[in-house]
């Protein structure tokens, strides 16, 4: 049994196909699928079901897959402690960000990273937040920047803002020149949201939960709601005049402009937030460059956010 075998089996349980899990590892299918029947042969146990259209693991396969990534991650600890023990500022690190946070944050998180933690180079990656916990605890990420809430078990974490809300109207609508929005006039729109399985979306929900319920006695708001795949399409639908939005402070560079095809509006009070969070494996080693990625990231100066 090899750690390059554990890999596999995991990789194979993630994509649940054989040939997406090879380019995952960058190795052959043939290669892969060898590898995989000769630790099945080892354990004299079948990990996965195979038929022409899935790949499944067996009820004793999902607990040794279960077990490999704990080993696996385990292994990339003691690399890790090997490798930076003497400096946790030495040493790249490989961070995750939501859809609805990367394009906001990173770009000014790499600039001022570059010149605060010179030796700590950022490999970055975008998923929504239940892939990114998969592949943190799997070890092929190091660390993840989420929106509460999130599975946190096994995780630290570090809380570094909370941001608020704002309404997104296109210009001409009846709302244009308000100064606040109560939270439940949402449903009397076509609200535009994000797709199932981003975080932000289920946001929107907690602030406007009628926005989710669709059927033969939704209301007029409701039978009306439309998905876009990001934030940028939502925009670009609102700014052709098809509905409102909500969108987060930090995707909005400056409200008060006064030539833009939008109108970002703020809630009435209570203002809805969302809190982001800094997060870790426990048993990453590295802690102390948690810490200073942490304050990297408060400098960046998000507009509109408050820093914890």
């Amino acid at each position: 049994m090899t750690l390059t075998e554990l890999r596999y089996i995991v990789a194979v349980a993630r994509e649940r196909h054989f040939g997406r899990a090879a380019d995952a590892c960058f190795v052959s299918q043939p290669t892969l699928s060898v590898a995989v029947r000769k630790l099945e042969e080892e354990l004299n146990t079948q990990i996965f079901e195979r038929t022409n259209t899935e790949v499944s693991m067996t009820s004793l396969g999902a607990l040794i897959v279960d077990q490999a990534q704990r080993v696996l991650e385990e292994a990339n600890s003691l690399k890790h402690l090997a490798m930076h023990g003497q400096d946790p500022l030495s040493g790249p690190l490989r961070l995750g960000a939501i859809y609805t946070i990367a394009p906001y944050l990173l770009p000014s998180l790499v600039r001022i990273a570059r010149k605060r933690l010179p030796n700590v180079p950022l490999f970055l990656e975008e998923n929504f937040t239940v892939r990114l916990l998969e592949i943190l605890r799997q070890g092929a990420l190091d660390c993840l920047v989420l929106a509460e809430p999130f599975a946190s078990a096994g995780l630290n974490q570090i809380d570094l803002y909370d941001e608020p809300f704002l309404v997104a109207v296109p210009k001409g609508h009846p709302w244009e020149f308000r100064t606040s929005i109560p939270h439940r006039e949402l449903k009397e729109q076509n609200t535009l949201l994000l797709g199932t399985g981003n975080c932000f979306r289920d946001h929107v929900l907690g602030v406007c939960p009628e926005l989710n319920r669709f059927g033969s006695g939704a209301t007029l708001g409701e039978q009306r709601s439309f998905e876009g795949s990001s934030l940028e399409t939502i925009r670009k639908m609102v700014a052709s005049g098809i509905g409102i939005s909500v969108m987060p402070r930090t995707s909005v560079a400056d409200p008060e402009a006064a030539d833009q095809l939008i109108r970002y509006i703020p809630f009435e009070d209570p203002i809805p937030t969302r809190r982001i969070c800094l997060v870790w494996r426990k048993n990453f080693p590295r802690a102390a460059a948690m810490e200073e990625l942490a304050k990297v990231i408060r400098e960046a100066a998000l507009p509109g956010v408050t820093y914890l």
